[in-house]
């Protein structure tokens, strides 16, 4: 598993974008018009939210309350610190959570059967072998340090106990999360943005998918090269 993580470490964003792309993949609904009327749509809509922007919320506030230095080394896994305040004070991977959130609730607003039964589990199985990859790597270059973080914090479920504390105690950092996340921020929304379009006339209107699906591809390509200008120009202070 080890080897699989560090494997698949290396290539984890374009994984992330290749999943993405799987959810054009023709499937059973999730929820049919034969079990759950002729609203059903409202079932996926309203539930896939809920769970996809809980993902990016979660990302958010990690990132937002803890700047990190991300994508390794190399693109091999590397740290030159162990990560133990904010949102990593109850869970050891909350940026992975946010993930797996992310693509369980656009699984679930595409409508997908195929997406939320196959695509979603072969992509917690390949998280939990890079995780165990970098766990591995952090108990070598940390030791007791990092054995006893683990000790006291889940590795996937969150322990929400005292998560008020943690949130009073930090100040969140708006630039960190704008200038840091806007590569998520912008396939995220594409995801939602097209899912609707192409899923749910019955909130856009039917007809125009091509033209509608055109505009919100421009207007995140100024968003995102907006943010990449504004990160690369120095502008910003990250921390």
């Amino acid at each position: 598993m080890i080897k699989i993580g560090n494997f698949f470490f290396k290539y984890r964003n374009q994984l992330f974008i290749f999943l993405y792309a799987l959810l054009l993949i023709p499937s059973t609904p999730l929820f049919g018009e034969e079990r759950f009327g002729d609203e059903y749509w409202k079932y996926s809509f309203v539930l896939g939210m809920i769970i996809t922007t809980l993902g990016i919320a979660i990302r958010g506030l990690t990132i937002g309350l803890t700047f990190i230095e991300r994508g390794g080394k190399d693109l091999k896994i590397h740290a030159d610190a162990l990560i133990t305040r904010g949102l990593f004070t109850h869970c050891r991977n909350p940026l992975y959570v946010g993930n797996n959130l992310m693509l369980l609730g656009l699984g679930i607003l595409s409508n997908s059967m195929i997406y939320v039964y196959i695509v979603v589990p072969i992509f917690l199985f390949l998280y939990q072998a890079i995780v165990l990859a970098e766990e591995n790597f952090l108990k070598n270059q940390f030791g007791v340090q990092y054995e006893e973080y683990c000790s006291k914090v889940n590795r996937w479920l969150p322990n929400l106990t005292g998560i008020g504390s943690t949130m009073k105690s930090m100040k969140f950092n708006w630039p960190v999360w704008f200038f840091t996340e806007y590569n998520t921020q912008v396939f995220w929304l594409a995801g939602v943005s097209l899912t609707i379009i192409f899923k749910y006339p019955q909130l856009v209107g039917e007809g125009n998918e091509l033209s509608k699906s055109i505009a919100v591809v421009l207007v995140l390509a100024v968003y995102y090269l907006l943010l990449r200008w504004i990160r690369k120009s120095g502008k910003v202070k990250m921390n």
